[in-house]
C-alpha cells in the first residue's frame, strides 16, 4: 500500500509525474481508483504536475429499487462524481468518468429508453449537470474486456456509442470495441459526425423524446440522435436533416 499522506511519498510521486510529462511526453493523468486517497491529495499531484487533462476513476454502485434495477433518480451518485473535481478544482484540467451515465445506459437500452430522460428533463447522468467534467465511455479494461465485471449488452454497445458521440461530455472508445470487435467503421463515422459539427464537451442538449422504445435528441441544432427499435420517427426530424450514420437500433441525422 501507497500511504498518500506521506509527504516524502507526494514528493516522489510528483517528480515521477514530472519525469512522465517531460522526458517521456505523457501529457495526461488517468487516477485509478480514485476513492482510495482523498481528492485532496490528487489535487496535490495535478496542481504540482500540471496536466492538460486528469482524469479519476471513481466507481461506485447505483441506487437500485427492489425490481433489482437503477432507480430513475441517481443525484447521489453524479454528486459524489461532481463533488471529487469540486474538491480538486473545477477550473483546472480535472474530470471523471461518468459511471452514473454508463449505468443508465446499460439498463436503458434494453427497452427502457425513457431512463435518458431525467426527472429535470436533462441528460440523468453526470453530463446532466457537469458535462465538460463528465469523461462518458460504453466499457473499459474493469466492466468490460476479460474482467467482464459490469458489461455493456454485447448486441446494443453501437447504441452506446451513438448517444456519447453525439451528446455533452468527453467520450472515451474502449479498444476492445474499436479494434478487436470489428465496429471500427461504424464508430468512425460517428466520430466524423462529431467533428464535423464541431460537438463539444459542452454542447446543447436538447431531448425530444424519451419513451421505452425510443430515445430522440438535438445536439446544437445540428445533429440528431435516435436510439431504439421504433422505426416511424420521420415527423419527429425536422427538415433539412439527412441520415449521416445509422445501424442497429440507432440513427444520425
Amino acid at each position: 500500500d501507497i500511504d498518500h499522506l506521506n509527504l516524502r511519498v507526494q514528493k516522489e510521486l510528483v517528480e515521477w509525474l514530472n519525469w512522465l510529462k517531460a522526458d517521456i511526453g505523457f501529457d495526461g493523468w488517468r487516477f485509478d481508483f480514485a476513492k482510495g486517497y482523498s481528492a485532496g491529495v490528487a489535487k496535490i499531484y495535478i496542481d504540482r504536475s500540471e496536466p492538460s487533462f486528469a482524469v479519476a476513476e471513481i466507481w461506485t454502485s447505483l441506487a437500485y429499487g427492489g425490481d433489482g434495477k437503477p432507480n430513475l433518480n441517481q443525484d447521489q451518485h453524479r454528486q459524489e462524481l461532481v463533488n471529487w473535481v469540486d474538491k480538486v478544482g473545477g477550473k483546472g484540467p480535472a474530470t471523471t468518468f461518468d459511471f452514473t451515465t454508463k449505468g443508465i445506459l446499460n439498463v436503458a437500452v434494453e427497452g427502457e429508453l425513457w431512463r435518458l430522460r431525467g426527472t429535470d428533463g436533462k441528460a440523468p447522468g453526470m453530463i446532466g449537470w457537469w458535462p465538460a467534467k463528465a469523461v462518458t465511455f460504453v466499457d473499459n479494461h474493469d466492466t468490460g474486456s476479460t474482467q467482464h465485471m459490469w458489461p455493456f449488452p454485447s448486441d446494443r454497445v453501437m447504441q452506446g456509442y451513438a448517444y456519447i458521440l453525439t451528446h455533452p461530455g468527453t467520450p472515451c472508445i474502449f479498444y476492445d470495441h474499436f479494434f478487436d470487435w470489428g465496429l471500427k467503421e461504424e464508430i468512425d463515422r460517428l466520430v466524423s459526425v462529431r467533428t464535423r459539427h464541431g460537438i463539444h464537451s459542452e454542447s446543447k442538449l436538447q431531448i425530444i423524446e424519451a419513451d421505452a422504445d425510443l430515445y430522440l435528441a438535438e445536439i446544437d441544432d445540428k445533429v440528431i440522435v435516435k436510439l431504439g427499435p421504433r422505426y416511424d420517427v420521420g415527423n419527429l426530424i425536422p427538415g433539412g436533416f439527412k441520415v449521416a450514420a445509422h445501424g442497429n437500433d440507432y440513427a444520425v441525422w
